[in-house]
């Protein structure tokens, strides 16, 4: 998407007029005269005298020197030690010593040696002294020269910092006072020819979808508003998850909406100076107010936009705090202009300051969800239109396989997509692809290649087969996809379960099943490997959040009754309790929690016990492929014999392969993209 300059966008909503305001600014400017030099030649000039003073001061300076009678001055005169001339001062004598004299330290820090003098003794000591040395009279005595020599350095770094830096900042994009540009807003502006994305390309998010809709009405037709006595929204705030489509719609409004769109992110407010956040606050609004009717969309306000006086070292001259007070006072201070419409966007609403959500300034919160499996189908319709698809593509089930999935991730899904069907050379991306990429995009790339001992590699195997027997088995279980002992991320196995359709709550039969499914790898391994392994860590975290959230948080004890024992996180932390139950509720807790994840440890137990053969055979069919689909494991439930090529089948055949003569552009197939090392679940 294009964007224009916010510079050239301001001269050219001024106009001529600017223009001309400029054209007179230069014609009031007298020139000057041939040969004259110009300001920063004489600012060079004046610097470079200002460094010659300060090298000839250091050396005309009272150098250090070791203090000494004046007899004994005398008595080196005559040995002879000093070199010519001795220099005579108002208040004393300084004599340069040659090298190697007798009395003279080792580690001597100077080499002259000085006697103090008074001026009414000094014609005396002069006429001693003139019959031994040269003399030669200076002046000394002045405050001015070890002044100079001591701050000039410190005064020239000063002079070059102020020229440098502040009248550099000063004069940066002629803007007034010391900021200068800095203190300008940092915005884009986007007209409706500007952009390519419209609300077409927005999908799975219909109501928020209709309120811009109405939104973009209200701009397009404000009187038809304004006949019942009704006004424009000042503030629409678009609340949600990462990745929901949140600044992909404020595109879309700014291609819909015949308006100029000014852009900026929460964080292009605040600066290392004080006071800029602000300025470029009212900066923005000034500008947009000069191409009113407008919309200002702000990304990511919490950045400036959270609550005041909760942080540590918050105070009245925080930075941050200004900035807010200067856009609750633009949005809906003494001078409002109802033709200026700000959506702003953001992930922690929690964390907004109140007087910046309420109505007034944000009239509409709009919450964009993450998208349902109809919502799901629709995004990745969109995505699929820039790509290109093969016959056994079905959208519908990787729609349902990607619960909880944000918009943002499925368009990775199409791209990953891609990129792995190019790759391969393929003509258009099959249904294994995207299975493929939403693993990828999910939990990381298959690492195929890492090597595994066969103990390891067995106990794996019964570890996976012993969540997949459980999740085929368990009528309240999600469906099983598939199961594969390839690495992925950082999980040696993993097995996939396929959602029938979006759950937005959890009965206490699906949360005990999903504690079975946790427990069927661990047992899996304690009846057929004859020991337990680390291996089920992850399972044992997710089972006892899982059980501790149905004692404390869903009240599905009946001895603890329909009471929350956790954390209220409605509530701010600094507000909670200290103590939120007593001691002896704790223990009535722990033992809750400990008999509800021991009756379904032993529930899964006895349900693995009375399928042993069956979860044996999953288990070497998965030593012996790698990967299995649900209707493989439905196979092999009913006794069958797979009949597809092993691991070893296909580690031959590409060599075999690679030995005979290939075409012009040999394309050898690897591991991961034959069918048989990770089978298409579709």
């Amino acid at each position: 998407m294009p964007d224009t300059n916010p510079n050239d966008d301001n001269r050219q909503d001024r106009g001529s007029d600017d223009g001309q305001d400029n054209r007179r600014g230069q014609q009031q400017t007298p020139k000057p005269p041939p040969g004259f030099m110009s300001r920063g030649t004489m600012w060079w000039v004046l610097l470079a005298i200002l460094a010659g003073m300060i090298v000839i001061l250091a050396n005309s300076a009272h150098h250090p020197a070791t203090e000494v009678s004046m007899a004994e001055f005398i008595n080196r005169a005559k040995a002879g030690q000093f070199k010519n001339p001795i220099i005579v001062e108002d208040e004393r004598v300084v004599g340069t010593l040659k090298p190697n004299q007798p009395g003279q330290p080792v580690n001597a820090i100077t080499d002259h040696v000085a006697a103090v003098i008074s001026r009414d003794t000094k014609a005396m000591w002069v006429a001693k002294l003139e019959p031994l040395v040269e003399i030669s009279e200076s002046p000394g005595g002045s405050l001015l020269v070890p002044f100079l020599f001591s701050y000039g350095p410190i005064v020239l770094i000063a002079f070059l910092i102020y020229f440098f830096v502040f009248r550099g900042l000063r004069n940066a994009g002629g803007g007034p006072g010391m900021l200068g540009s800095f203190g300008r807003s940092r915005h884009k502006v986007t007209n409706k020819e500007h952009t390519n994305i419209t609300l077409a390309d927005v999908a799975g998010i219909d109501e928020a979808k209709d309120e811009v809709t109405e939104i973009i009405e209200f701009l397009k037709n404000p009187k038809k508003f304004q006949r019942l006595g009704g006004r424009v929204p000042r503030g629409v705030l678009l609340i949600g998850e990462p990745g929901c489509g949140k600044t992909l719609l404020a595109k879309a409004v700014a291609g819909e909406a015949d308006v100029p769109f000014f852009s900026i992110s929460g964080s292009d407010f605040v600066e290392m100076f004080v006071g800029v956040g602000a300025s470029r606050v009212r900066d923005l609004f000034k500008q947009a107010k000069d191409s009113a009717p407008c919309i200002i969309f702000l990304d990511e306000i919490d950045a400036v936009g959270r609550r005041r006086g909760s942080g540590a070292f918050s105070g009245g001259h925080d930075e941050r705090e200004q900035t807010l007070n200067a856009i609750l006072v633009e949005m809906d201070g003494f001078e409002t202009n109802d033709q200026i419409i700000v959506i702003a966007a953001t992930n922690r609403s929690d964390v907004l300051d109140p007087a910046l959500t309420r109505p007034g300034r944000f009239d509409r919160q709009i919450h964009v969800p993450l998208p349902d499996v109809r919502g799901r189908l629709e995004i990745l319709k969109v995505h699929a239109r820039r790509v290109k698809l093969g016959p056994d593509v079905q959208l519908e089930k990787l729609a349902r396989g990607t619960p909880l999935f944000s918009g943002a991730d499925l368009a990775a899904i199409i791209n990953e997509a891609a990129i792995g069907a190019t790759l391969q050379n393929k003509d258009f991306i099959e249904q294994e692809d995207f299975e493929e990429a939403r693993d990828k995009v999910k939990w990381g790339r298959s690492r195929k290649s890492q090597k595994i001992d066969d103990r390891e590699k067995r106990i794996i195997a019964y570890h996976e087969a012993g969540h997949a027997l459980v999740m085929y088995n368990d009528p309240d279980s999600e469906p099983l996809h598939k199961v594969t002992i390839i690495p992925r991320g950082q999980a040696l196995g993993v097995t996939f379960m396929l959602p029938e359709r979006d759950k937005h709550i959890h009965t206490r039969r699906q949360l005990l099943a999903q504690l079975r499914v946790c427990f069927g790898g661990r047992i899996a391994e304690e009846m057929f490997c004859g020991d337990i392994s680390s291996g089920a860590s992850m399972d044992i975290r997710q089972a006892s959040a899982i059980a501790r959230a149905m004692i404390t948080q869903f009240g599905m004890s009946e001895k603890l009754g329909f009471l929350l024992y956790g954390m209220d996180e409605s509530r701010n932390p600094w507000e909670q309790p200290e103590k939120l139950y007593s001691d002896d509720t704790a223990r009535q807790i722990d033992q809750e929690i400990h008999h509800l994840i021991e009756h379904a440890y032993n529930e899964t137990r006895k349900m693995l016990e009375e399928h042993r053969d069956a979860l044996d055979r999953i288990a070497q069919a998965l030593l012996r492929y790698e990967t299995l689909t649900r209707d493989e494991v439905d196979r092999i439930m009913r006794g069958e014999t797979l009949t597809k090529p092993t691991v070893g089948d296909l580690l031959r055949a590409e060599q075999s392969k690679a030995k005979t003569p290939t075409t012009p552009k040999p394309q050898p197939p690897t591991l991961g993209d034959t069918p048989g090392a990770m089978p298409s679940p579709a």
